[in-house]
């Protein structure tokens, strides 16, 4: 039962768990006008390419986002100090890392083969705190994977996973609901079947990001950038690698990993797909997209529909593979 009266340390703990998903959740909801007019004043814009007019819209919002996050944490220190684990500090730096890079990104262009090299060492500081290298692998059990799990998987699967959430966007409001269903997700799996108390830096993200989404959602008033789209993303391999959640947040990521197949594809036939960002707007309102190797073009390519459509058709897809990977076992 979520809110467990009849039990005081589970009542205690569902009422933390609320305030550190609400306390950033508000504060995000009462800054983030101020940061899209502060934002907008300073020039740091970009087109919003599926809109007839393609108006200016601010960009980088994913900073506001992690520094939302780490601001309530340190508020809610004040009350809740014995419950945060040294866990939460060391996602912290992983978090912070990732979100340099993607600010870097933001002006330079560093490009994918380049982020996947240098933020391989990125998730070191994980791992003295990985209390199991064994994973539960399907019709075989659990198989223990020793040093290839730590020198390997963990700082190759944060790096990726970071990655796939920022090539699964385009669309307003996209990556952000993508990613607050997978955080929402692993949170109720953490809750019953990991270590919670080790994933409240997580939660703190999870209600700033939800908080945010209101503000990308169609039509989108701001965007997170490739800064949002890392730390977030990191903070999504952070939490599955700590909680041990390997193959289930696997199973979570699938659309997102089908979508980067789809791109390879594309780039082995790049002659017969010439490579675009975006699609065009029709007058009708319904978006016409080059082809279809990238999953959020699929049903738009096939079938006329609305950027909010094709949106909404994603969020689908991505919560349906994660209910497939809350339940499964390990």
């Amino acid at each position: 039962m979520l809110f467990g009266f009849l039990d005081g340390s589970q009542s205690y703990l569902d009422l933390m768990l609320i305030a550190f998903f609400l306390v950033p959740f508000l504060f995000v909801i009462f800054a983030m006008p101020y940061i899209i007019r502060k934002l907008t004043e300073n020039g740091h814009v970009v087109k919003d390419m599926y809109k007839k007019t393609m108006p200016d819209v601010p960009t980088n919002g994913g900073l506001p986002i992690l520094l939302i996050a780490i601001f309530s944490l340190s508020i809610l220190t004040l009350f809740y100090a014995k419950n945060i684990t040294t866990v939460n500090y060391t996602i912290i730096v992983v978090i912070v890392i990732f979100a340099l890079f993607g600010l870097l990104d933001d002006m330079v262009d560093i490009g994918r083969p380049a982020k996947l090299i240098l933020l391989y060492y990125c998730s070191y500081p994980l791992m003295p705190f990985i209390t199991t290298t064994f994973i539960i692998f399907p019709l075989v059990g659990p198989i223990d994977l020793s040093i290839i799990y730590l020198q390997i998987i963990i700082p190759t699967y944060v790096p990726v996973v970071a990655n796939l959430v920022n090539m699964h966007s385009g669309l307003n409001g996209l990556a952000p609901g993508l990613s607050f269903i997978l955080l929402g997700t692993l949170i109720l799996k953490s809750y019953f079947f990991g270590n919670i108390y080790n994933a409240l830096f997580i939660v703190c993200l999870t209600g700033a990001v939800m908080g945010y989404f209101w503000f990308e959602k169609y039509p989108s008033r701001i965007f997170w950038g490739n800064v949002g789209a890392l730390s977030v993303g990191a903070a999504i391999g952070c939490i599955i690698v700590t909680q041990g959640f390997i193959i289930s947040g696997f199973i979570m990521l699938i659309p997102h990993t089908v979508n980067f197949l789809m791109y390879v594809y594309w780039r082995l036939n790049v002659r017969k797909y010439p490579i675009a960002k975006f699609g065009v707007a029709r007058e009708d309102g319904t978006i016409e997209v080059p082809n279809p190797l990238t999953l959020k073009w699929v049903l738009p390519y096939y079938f006329r529909m609305t950027e909010r459509t094709a949106g909404y058709c994603m969020f689908g897809v991505t919560f349906l593979f994660c209910m497939i990977g809350l339940f499964y076992p390990g």
